[in-house]
């Protein structure tokens, strides 16, 4: 997991500085969630590789790795459009939007929001696994 994480957060952070995510409302949040996208389904076809399921158990192992991830990452959106509002932003001086800020805060978000995601497709893998 933790190669996954670190390949995910340098693949944003590559596109994020040379300037290939686009600043606008639909591009940007699209190219970003279809680097997290990719990143589920590796976490999903890695736990299946690595335990040697059949082909029903790739299948269960890819959608629980996708909806799991999904979900964690709409929570987590959610509860960072709660925080960053009230706790981080008053304190922080940038101009315009944060992405097109290209504050350092926006590098740390989005290496958080890869670890949560990455972990919560992991740990919706362990439960299902559980009832395996």
């Amino acid at each position: 997991m933790k190669i996954i994480i670190l390949l995910t957060v340098i693949a944003l952070w590559t596109l994020e500085i040379t300037g290939s995510i686009p600043k606008s409302s639909v591009g940007g949040p699209l190219t970003i969630t279809f680097v997290f996208f990719i990143a589920m389904l590796t976490v999903g076809l890695y736990e299946a590789w690595l335990n040697k399921r059949g082909v029903l158990g790739w299948i269960v192992n890819i959608f629980a790795s996708v909806i799991g991830g999904l979900i964690v990452g709409m929570v987590a959106a959610t509860a960072m459009d709660i925080i960053l509002p009230l706790f981080i932003l008053p304190f922080v001086q940038f101009e315009g939007s944060l992405a097109s800020s290209r504050h350092p805060l926006l590098y740390i978000l989005e290496a958080g929001m890869t670890i949560v995601i990455v972990l919560g497709s992991w740990f919706t893998l362990q439960i299902v696994n559980r009832f395996r």
